[in-house]
């Protein structure tokens, strides 16, 4: 297939595995790039830079095709001088910024010829980040899993298109050959997916996480402002409803006290990624799972190479 994110990477199809949070690994980027795709994982999934550049490796000591890495650009992240610099020094293809301002990661890897695409939520934000120098921009919507958008994709994706000059990526609600078909006819380059991938052979969390992506469903995907400090979506598990989506009536108070209001947060980010991550690789009773709606459409675990045929099969 020929679209403007195929010629832009040189890959056989305009699908990008979407960086997940614990989640993705060099099985998963390998099995992804070997099967005609490309596909990015969080800096943030390797604990020190050693670990970080040695992940790179492994993905290049198997092949050579192009592969990314997701950054997280604002302040919050504070080792995102240490991965742009490692991202830059290993001239990864692309990256991925999220959840701040890409100016920075921009102005440092246009020299060295690695693109740069930028996650957005809105008209606003897209015509910001091209104005930059963005090579392209991920539309995130509200089907998306983990941090969501709040537009649906029929009207982001359109909007985008007729606003911006750059190529735009759809993230969110694709899981069949049929609803990636209606992303591009909608204007769309490409697609960054991710829910779908999880229940997959090459992924490492626990068996009950695959299985929850199986047996529920759609209707089982809520928002929660109790765990990143920005609403994500996760499925509705029993222990979800005991805690709750919302942060507690103490937290509240303390976040509109200005000079607390960051600790606070902080607090909230660490607690909630502790507690995904233990239900993420293990089994407990405190289960929280992050999906987005396209479980609908997970019948089984398969390996990457068959989610990805399934996919580009009838286009």
């Amino acid at each position: 297939m020929d679209t403007a994110l195929t010629k832009m990477l040189g890959i056989e199809y305009p699908i990008i595995m979407a960086p997940m949070f614990l989640v993705s690994n060099t099985k998963m980027i390998i099995a992804a790039l070997e099967s005609g795709i490309t596909g990015a994982f969080p800096a943030l999934n390797y604990r020190t830079d050693e670990e970080f550049r040695d992940a790179i490796d492994e993905i290049r000591s198997k092949t050579d095709k192009p592969f990314g890495v997701n950054l997280i650009v604002n302040k919050s992240n504070i080792k995102f001088e240490t991965q742009l610099k490692t991202c830059v020094d290993k001239k990864v293809d692309f990256i991925i910024t999220s959840l701040g301002s890409p100016e920075k990661t921009i102005a440092e890897c246009k020299p060295k010829g690695i693109k740069v695409f930028c996650d957005v939520v809105d008209e606003k934000y897209a015509l910001k980040v091209e104005k930059l120098g963005a090579d392209a921009i991920i539309a995130v919507n509200k089907e998306a899993g983990g941090h969501a958008g709040d537009i649906g994709y029929k009207e982001l994706i359109p909007l985008l298109t007729k606003s911006c000059s750059i190529p735009v990526i759809s993230a969110g609600g694709v899981a069949t050959a049929n609803q990636l078909e209606e992303m591009l006819m909608l204007g769309a380059t490409g697609v960054s997916m991710g829910t779908v991938f999880i229940a997959t052979e090459e992924s490492e969390v626990a068996e009950d996480y695959k299985n929850a992506l199986i047996k529920y469903g759609a209707k089982d995907i809520v928002r929660t402002s109790n765990l990143s400090g920005t609403p994500l979506t996760v499925i509705n598990t029993p222990y979800l409803q005991e805690v709750g989506t919302e942060p507690s009536w103490l937290q509240k108070t303390l976040m509109k006290r200005k000079w607390l209001k960051k600790y606070v947060k902080m607090f909230i980010v660490l607690k909630g990624m502790k507690s995904i991550e233990k239900s993420t690789f293990g089994a407990s009773y405190k289960t929280i799972w992050v999906a987005g709606p396209t479980i609908e459409d997970i019948h089984e675990v398969k390996p990457v190479k068959e989610i990805v045929e399934g996919l580009v099969g009838t286009l």
